[in-house]
């Protein structure tokens, strides 16, 4: 099933989550390899929306707060190199907002 096309992608969770430095779970230096960055973050929502989107998502778990999802693929960055990504959605009970949660290598697809 398609996610909805108005699935919320938080900046924040984007510019202070997925491309801040942290000490423990960076991913920072991870998807700086496709070449996303601080500054291009625009980017990263764009392509997280044209590329990872678009893919039939796959309901895995049911908790208090939703449904959560997983969608798979094949994420090519600003610099032309792809990362193979496992990317989390969930479509709230309260208020049925489909959101992104988080994203994180494929290492599956090895």
């Amino acid at each position: 099933m398609k996610l909805p096309e108005n699935t919320l992608i938080s900046a924040d969770k984007l510019t202070q989550y997925l491309l801040a430095y942290k000490k423990r779970n960076d991913k920072l230096q991870w998807l700086s390899k496709a070449g996303y960055t601080l500054d291009n973050w625009l980017i990263l929502e764009k392509d997280l929306r044209k590329q990872i989107l678009t893919i039939d998502a796959t309901p895995v778990e049911k908790t208090k707060y939703g449904q959560l999802f997983e969608i798979s693929g094949e994420l090519f960055g600003p610099n032309g190199k792809s990362l193979s990504v496992i990317t989390i959605w969930m479509t709230e009970n309260e208020n049925k907002i489909t959101k992104f949660i988080t994203m994180y290598p494929n290492k599956r697809s090895k």
